[in-house]
């Protein structure tokens, strides 16, 4: 198997828990808070884990917070590169209303990062010996300019390894711009792009080859929710529709979503089956709860449906 690295600049410790009302002004009875370790490359790696594959987490972390992120992470026995800062490691918190079964979601920002410690992280990447693929997934926190993926890329390209990106803004602009070999967009930031103020799913395969052709970028997999995904590169593009399911939580698709990916590929799968298994393992991670990652056995239930699914689509063309 391929060796996966992924880089997470900006983690959280995330923190869920449910209310039967949201009231404001009123003290509200929460019941047992989980406490996971998150943040888009963090979330990747322990995805990866629970399909069965292994993957090098690198992520900052500070404070007692931090010390806290890392035990979490061991406790799932993934392989980890801890770069200390000396700000605290964040902390987020997810609350579902019972009542309505709303979720609500509330992200706190990260503290301010040095240049020497987001450095350290291109430095912990690099004296990796294999490295096949890297992930970069998450947010970046103040501190780290966007132009960080041109120190990415760079070392992508010593290492002959496929560069990843799952990001949004500014920071996703300069990603392309520096190559990449697969970036996994929705709607609304593939539109930011190619400088759309919105687009439709009929204008997805357009403005991916638009990318494509304009920066050293292969595949763009345009994330479209409950709906599946639509990968697209020079060939073509190829739209893998999700089989309905009982959605409990969002929190950690889009994270489950690429770990399939990723594993697939590092697996010598072609980039189509990847993407269905990413999408399989995207939609089973919304049957869960919380911030709750993807479960194997219904990642397998789902992919078997997508498969079926194509195959009786392509029947009835």
């Amino acid at each position: 198997m391929a060796t996966i690295v992924t880089i997470t600049f900006n983690p959280a410790i995330d923190k869920s828990t449910t209310v039967p009302l949201l009231i404001p002004e009123k003290k509200l009875n929460c019941s047992a808070p989980i406490y996971q370790p998150g943040g888009g490359g963090i979330n990747v790696a322990r995805a990866i884990k629970r399909l069965g594959g292994n993957a090098t987490a690198i992520y900052l972390s500070g404070g007692y917070t931090g010390k806290t992120f890392t035990e979490l992470l061991l406790k799932e026995e993934i392989d980890i590169i801890s770069i200390k800062t000396a700000g605290l490691t964040r902390e987020n918190l997810v609350v579902k209303e019972i009542a309505s079964n709303q979720q609500f979601r509330f992200g706190m920002p990260g503290d301010p990062v040095a240049d020497k410690e987001w450095k350290n992280c291109i430095q912990a990447l690099a004296n990796i010996p294999d490295v096949k693929y890297m992930v970069v997934s998450g947010s970046l926190p103040i501190g780290i300019p966007s132009d960080v993926f041109e120190s990415l890329y760079k070392t992508a390209q010593l290492k002959r390894a496929r560069l990843i990106v799952d990001t949004s803004g500014a920071a996703l602009k300069y990603a392309v711009k520096n190559g990449t070999f697969l970036i996994k967009p929705n709607l609304k930031e593939l539109a930011m792009l190619v400088g759309a103020a919105q687009l439709s799913i009929d204008q997805v395969e357009q403005a991916s080859k638009e990318i494509i052709s304009q920066y050293q970028c292969e595949a763009v997999v345009t994330s479209l929710g409950p709906e599946g995904a639509i990968l697209t590169t020079v060939e073509g593009a190829y739209m893998i529709t999700a089989p309905k399911v009982a959605v409990q939580s969002t929190v950690g698709a889009g994270d489950s979503m690429l770990a399939g990916i990723t594993l697939s590929l590092s697996n010598n799968n072609s980039l189509i089956e990847s993407v269905k298994y990413g999408v399989a393992c995207g939609t089973a991670a919304t049957m869960n709860q919380g911030t709750e990652l993807c479960h194997i056995n219904d990642v397998r239930d789902i992919y078997a449906q997508i498969v079926k699914n194509q195959q009786l689509k392509s029947i009835i063309k």
